[in-house]
């Protein structure tokens, strides 16, 4: 399996705005996402061995971060024509598996995955209340067949710094996970490097 890691964008970065569908066609934007304490943006797909293997963990902190006032959202950006195990249908089925309350939404034309410079699934952006970047990288330092068992802890304690008003946790470590499925003609300059 690919093992690419996220790119670390600089913490204060702004969070990109977005207007994308659920697979049942409703849009939910950046706005609409967001909690009074923050949103958090995770870069997922149905079929990646990486977001399998925290998607439980995944759920319930998502869960914890919603009742501290941080809104969740989930993302799927890959070229589903070419991996259709993450169509949009698929993308409900995941949902409903794993239990992620949170909105599930189509990036099809990638141009959300690429504002991010979001490299790999699962790839994560705490933002505050402001909308600045204060965490990027992986949920834990397990990943499949490490031996280390899932956690969270990293994203754990970055959300909570933000919902106390810290400074950003360090260090912060990249997450590593299956290449973002670039469709050929839209791949971005961050994807290349």
């Amino acid at each position: 399996m690919p093992r690419t890691p996220s790119l670390m964008v600089p913490i204060g970065t702004p969070c990109p705005a977005f207007s994308l569908p659920d697979p049942s066609g409703a849009v939910h934007t950046r706005e609409s996402c967001r909690g009074p304490r923050g949103l958090l943006v995770l870069f997922l797909c149905n079929h990646c061995p990486f977001v399998h293997h925290v998607a439980d963990a995944i759920s319930t902190i998502a869960g914890e971060a919603a009742d501290r006032g941080v809104g969740v959202v989930g993302i799927m950006s890959n070229d589903f024509t070419t991996h259709p195990d993450d169509a949009p249908d698929r993308m409900t089925e995941a949902s409903r598996r794993w239990g992620w309350r949170f909105p599930y939404l189509v990036d099809e034309d990638q141009s959300v995955a690429a504002a991010f410079k979001a490299t790999c699934t699962p790839d994560l952006f705490l933002h505050d209340g402001d909308g600045r970047l204060v965490y990027r990288g992986q949920l834990d330092g397990s990943r499949p067949g490490n031996g280390i068992a899932v956690s969270g802890d990293d994203l754990r304690r970055a959300i909570e710094a933000l919902v106390e008003g810290r400074e950003p946790i360090e260090p912060q470590q990249p997450s590593l996970g299956c290449n973002i499925k670039w469709r050929t003609d839209r791949v971005p300059p961050h994807a290349l490097a």
